[in-house]
């Protein structure tokens, strides 16, 4: 018993830093305007909209379980966070039965899937024409 313990030190870990993330996204409301959480520094800059522009507004939708919402604000971020919670959660399994299992960030390609994916949603989101203007948050 104490071993599974030791075993899921990390896991509680990772998982005490995302809830106090996820407590600081609720607190800050980034949906509201003028509130603690600075705007995008890509967005105040350049003037473009970059990959990760309404992830805050994004997670503070998940964590109210507002859905559609969230999928407005940054649909690659959704899709992002339900792989890193399904990572964790292989993670946690690994570590619990004291086995390690392949996740998707050790295939041989993940990275430059990875790197496809934003760099095509950066593209898509700064397209001036409908319908892709309407993915800007």
């Amino acid at each position: 018993m104490r071993s599974t313990l030791t075993r899921l030190t990390a896991p509680a870990g990772v998982a005490a830093l995302a809830a106090c993330v996820c407590a600081g996204v609720v607190w800050a409301d980034p949906t509201t305007p003028g509130g603690p959480i600075p705007p995008c520094p890509t967005r105040a800059l350049f003037g473009i909209w970059c990959p990760g522009c309404g992830s805050s507004r994004m997670l503070y939708s998940l964590l109210h379980l507002d859905v559609p919402t969230a999928l407005r604000y940054n649909a690659v971020g959704v899709l992002a966070v339900l792989i890193l919670v399904w990572s964790f959660a292989v993670w946690t399994l690994g570590r619990v039965r004291d086995r390690r299992y392949v996740q998707w960030h050790q295939w041989r390609r993940s990275p430059q899937i990875v790197l496809v994916i934003v760099v095509c949603w950066f593209a898509i989101r700064n397209i001036p024409v409908e319908p892709f203007s309407s993915l800007r948050v």
